[in-house]
């Protein structure tokens, strides 16, 4: 879904106020970093990533800092990173990225919202084809930066597209698998990111009208509301 994708969530964090929601979900990701790669940011790029997400929403840096030294706790959860692939109403496909502590929870809840939509969950591999995972970055223009320069430097870091919007926001893509050179890239230039990670984009996007995307919505707002749900892709243009 994309850059669309990230647009309709942003609008309905603003009209929902679903920063409840939201917090909880990127401390989530920031503890396993920290206990999959330790606590320490400057050796663990996952670490970093998530923290920058977090300071990108504003997260408190207190609720961070706990976060990390959550990581070492002898009662915190052992988290089990876990996909669903779903077929909507109108050709939406749907790719759901959970992290859970309880799959059978999971895949239940999971189950219920899609067959409540008139949708199904289908097995693994049945569309994850149908998308193509990048890694994405999002830095902000500074003095002195060249996008045309930046993009010749960073093509053998992996560096696949580059753009930039009319709030000055410029957006780095590669293939997933370049995620820690173009990480690494974009840090021994001292270039600050405010958000980093990996998504999915259709690659054969589709087109709803207004009362077709409604429907849908409603669907995707029962699955982003699921606190074991970390990200939500679709085949929507």
């Amino acid at each position: 879904m994309g850059r669309a994708f990230e647009v309709r969530r942003a609008s309905k964090e603003k009209r929902s106020g679903a920063m409840s929601k939201l917090f909880p979900k990127l401390l989530k990701v920031i503890t396993m970093a920290a206990k999959e790669g330790g606590e320490d940011p400057a050796m663990n790029s996952t670490l970093r990533s998530a923290i920058q997400n977090a300071k990108a929403k504003n997260v408190p840096k207190d609720n961070i800092e706990k976060a990390i030294k959550r990581a070492t706790s002898k009662d915190v959860e052992n988290y089990e990173l876990v996909n669903y692939e779903g077929k909507a109403p109108h050709g939406v496909l749907i790719y759901v990225e959970c992290a859970t502590d309880n799959t059978t929870r999971t895949v239940a809840n999971v189950k219920s919202y899609f067959n409540k939509a008139g949708g199904q969950v289908v097995p693994n591999g049945s569309i994850e084809f149908m998308f193509n995972r990048k890694a994405v970055f999002e830095i902000k223009e500074s003095e002195g930066l060249d996008i045309e320069e930046l993009e010749f430097e960073f093509i053998d870091a992996g560096l696949e597209e580059i753009e930039q919007d009319e709030d000055s926001v410029i957006t780095i893509y590669g293939d997933y698998t370049s995620f820690g050179t173009l990480q690494a890239a974009l840090e021994e230039k001292n270039i600050e990111v405010t958000t980093s990670g990996l998504r999915r984009f259709a690659t054969a996007p589709i087109h709803l009208n207004e009362e077709q995307t409604l429907e849908i919505e409603k669907l995707l707002d029962k699955i982003e509301d699921d606190d074991d749900i970390q990200q939500v892709f679709t085949n929507i243009d």
